[in-house]
């Protein structure tokens, strides 16, 4: 039986190999993978690496991936199975800049991060990145400069869907304005709105690659989503832009806000609408179902087809196997979310084993780690609280909806029923809530 390190390199040769890349020449183009620096790997020498992957010492097993014009590319470490491959992350770093290589491939056969060194941490993956998908990510250049110095006014979504309004009559009548914004639906970001997106700017601009809001319902996270998805598309940080939901009617509802708000300049469609030309559009939208059913994600999508993933609803779109498809796409990641975290932490310490928030709170705390928020401060936070403070939202209160039924559902006797049996005597069953649920 195949040691774990013997099993790892032939899990890591094959993903290799499935992905694109050449040990040696053959009839598809020049070997593109040495062992070591500059050490071209036979066919032969595949078979002669034997069970022990890993050198003695601190060393491993590196191997460099070449782009066409035989240049360091991605330098691959490679970990026996039973090791955590980010143990070889500094080492990795050390030898990558040495070879000028840009990218850096961790994996143990099983589980595999790629790290751009220009885009912040390593990210999983669920399969090797082949040649020309990598390239493609290796020609696009993100300028977080860029996206920092780039002006978002209140007006950043208005001059996308009016460019000429503020010369419009009725919008210089301040007594008009009212009735032009109705007729014309055009939108202008508020104050927090605006403050959301700069955090994006001055976070990139420190080097972050994931972003996470947590704004209360009915603040706009849609609208700020658009204006984040017109600051990565007009300075050229994304070339095209996912829009994952968990829900067909929130897929619908954003498509149709993301083509109100930005149609003039830039195009959205829903994935399984437009399945043979998606490519064709600056936006695609769709169920994170939708990508997961029979792997489709993998199957019809490289990893750098998209450079900004947008997660609605974050701790529910991307949790358990959804998550392979939130990672799966090399590039910068934002999470929306509605559900408060301290809200559910309290939730949780009040309630019992089978109340769903606490569920609900475990999913969100992954959330927060995914974004890099572990210590549960959000890129950024708008609060109900924020929001009735403000004048755009209104505290809920609690209407007293009880009827008799009900009262006597959670009673200690609970809801009784008189009935007659098949031998005509009368008979009491009582019910308790868990009956009606």
């Amino acid at each position: 039986m195949p040691s774990k390190e013997a099993t790892a390199r032939i899990k890591i040769n094959r993903l290799l190999e499935e992905a694109g890349w050449r040990f040696f020449d053959d009839e598809n183009g020049r070997a593109n993978i040495v062992l070591e620096p500059n050490v071209k790997i036979s066919e032969t020498q595949i078979n002669e690496l034997g069970e022990d992957f890993e050198k003695t010492g601190d060393g491993f097993v590196d191997f460099l991936l070449l782009d066409p014009n035989g240049k360091p590319l991605i330098v691959l470490e490679a970990k026996s199975e039973k090791k955590n491959p980010l143990s070889a992350k500094e080492q990795a770093r050390k030898y990558a800049r040495s070879q000028d290589a840009r990218f850096i491939i961790l994996s143990n056969g099983n589980i595999h991060y790629l790290w751009d060194l220009k885009q912040g941490n390593p990210n999983v993956i669920t399969k090797f990145p082949g040649p020309g998908e990598i390239g493609n990510h290796y020609a696009f250049e993100p300028n977080a400069k860029a996206l920092a110095s780039e002006r978002v006014g209140k007006d950043f979504i208005a001059l996308t869907q009016a460019p000429g309004y503020a010369n419009e009559a009725a919008w210089k009548n301040e007594a008009e304005r009212p009735a032009y914004i109705e007729k014309t639906k055009v939108r202008f970001l508020r104050p927090y709105q605006q403050r959301a997106v700069e955090r994006v700017q001055e976070e990139a601009s420190k080097g972050a690659t994931r972003f996470l809001f947590e704004m209360a319902t009915g603040t706009g996270k849609t609208l700020t989503s658009a204006a984040v998805i017109k600051l990565f598309l007009k300075t050229r940080n994304a070339k095209r832009v996912l829009f994952l939901v968990d829900r067909l009617e929130l897929e619908d509802q954003a498509n149709k806000a993301f083509k109100a708000l930005l149609k003039n300049d830039f195009t959205s469609v829903i994935y399984k609408q437009q399945k043979d030309d998606w490519r064709k559009a600056d936006i695609v939208v769709t169920t994170v179902q939708s990508l997961l059913f029979n792997d489709k994600y993998r199957r019809l999508f490289s990893p750098t087809d998209f450079d900004l993933v947008i997660s609605d609803e974050a701790h529910r779109s991307i949790g358990g196997n959804a998550r392979a498809v939130f990672e799966y796409f090399i590039g910068y990641k934002l999470g929306l979310t509605a559900t408060p975290k301290d809200y559910l932490k309290q939730s949780s310490e009040r309630a019992g084993q089978r109340d769903p928030r606490d569920t609900e709170r475990r999913m969100m705390l992954d959330t927060y780690r995914t974004f890099g928020c572990e210590t549960g401060d959000p890129t950024f936070r708008y609060s109900l609280l924020d929001g009735v403070k403000d004048g755009y939202l209104i505290n809920p209160y609690v209407v007293d909806a009880r009827t008799g039924i009900t009262t006597q559902l959670l009673s200690e006797e609970g809801y009784v029923v008189e009935t007659v049996d098949e031998n005509g005597n009368e008979v009491k069953e009582a019910f308790a809530g868990r009956d009606f649920e």
